[in-house]
């Protein structure tokens, strides 16, 4: 039986990169896609909760789901698939997803759930650029699919991803690496409307971070594909060994 990929993002369903990376793993697995009707960045790991999902079939293969990546692969894994899939790609999205750019990456969040859910995850981003052109990325992307897949299901440790960044251009290596450090200029521009009330503009463009040796951030500056092994334990096991030094023995709070 062949393997079955299923496919998101947060780009939306008829995103170039997600076209591009369907198609290119079209000889590796059987593809299902579900994603979000529009795009969705910045969703980080949002769920819909308090309304309802609407999906539309926009190919034999392809759905198209009014929600947040989370949703989708959500409502993918638990109503759309024929069986659990092999893996769940999330992605190609047009932008890196590099350092704290997870905690906010839509792209990102899709592949976090279906680590959730118990499914192997990816997921990929690229260097934008004008015109972009995903023809490399996603070519990459299969051959990391084939050698994962050849790798049989234990692959991959339980709760985890992988976070692949790629510069634009020929791939010239691969490196694993850490989560490096990608910093923004804090602001908030206040505008006016045409009725003379406040709105808000947050976020800035990106600053130079620091090097950081063997971050994701480090071996894109150098040309190479970063891959980051993403655990969904956030627990900082030097801080909880200090918190049980303060508080040994339950008793904060007792007599």
């Amino acid at each position: 039986m062949k393997a079955l990929i299923l496919i998101s993002n947060d780009d939306g369903v008829r995103a170039p990169g997600l076209v591009a990376l369907a198609d290119a793993l079209a000889d590796v697995g059987d593809v299902l896609i579900a994603a979000p009707d529009r795009e969705r960045s910045a969703a980080a790991h949002s769920i819909s909760l308090d309304r309802p999902l609407r999906v539309e079939r926009v190919a034999p293969n392809a759905y198209a789901i009014d929600g947040t990546p989370v949703d989708c692969v959500y409502l993918a894994l638990h109503h759309l698939v024929p069986r659990k899939p092999d893996l769940c790609l999330s992605g190609i999205n047009n932008g890196f997803n590099l350092g704290s750019d997870v905690f906010y990456s839509g792209t990102v969040g899709a592949a976090i759930e279906g680590a959730l859910r118990g499914v192997p995850a990816i997921a990929i981003s690229l260097e934008r650029q004008s015109p972009q052109d995903f023809s490399h990325a996603a070519a990459f992307a299969a051959a990391l699919v084939r050698d994962i897949l050849g790798r049989g299901p234990d692959a991959f440790e339980p709760e985890t991803l992988l976070n692949v960044n790629l510069p634009s251009g020929p791939v010239r290596g691969l490196r694993p690496t850490s989560l490096g450090r990608r910093i923004y200029r804090d602001q908030v521009a206040v505008r006016k409307d045409l009725r003379g009330k406040d709105y808000y503009w947050i976020g800035g463009p990106e600053e130079r971070g620091p090097d950081i040796p063997g971050s994701d951030c480090t071996a894109i500056a150098e040309g190479l594909v970063s891959v980051t092994a993403l655990g969904l334990d956030l627990t900082h096991q030097p801080t909880l060994d200090r918190l049980a030094a303060w508080w040994p023995g339950e008793r904060l709070g007792q007599p």
